[in-house]
């Protein structure tokens, strides 16, 4: 579940992994879907987890939004 932050207003999620050769696959499906959907998140990682945060325009998160969080928990889900 992506957690709804305040100050700044955004959605986040932290994925853990259980090898670092895992990280960098998710993180080439998230480079091109940023490219496809044109929409940015702020991303951090480490030896075992990636956190993305996606910056929102107002309360609620949009269709846009949704839909690419959705696709990143679908790539999560497929390694």
């Amino acid at each position: 579940m992506w957690n709804k932050r305040e100050s700044p207003l955004r959605i986040e999620k932290r994925f853990e992994f259980e090898e670092y050769s895992k990280i960098s696959k998710f993180m080439g499906k998230i480079e091109k879907l940023c490219k496809e959907k044109d929409l940015y998140p702020n991303i951090s990682f480490g030896k075992n987890f990636v956190s993305l945060s996606i910056f929102l325009n107002n309360q609620n998160t949009s269709d846009k939004e949704k839909d690419f969080s959705k696709d990143i928990d679908k790539f999560y889900l497929e390694d």
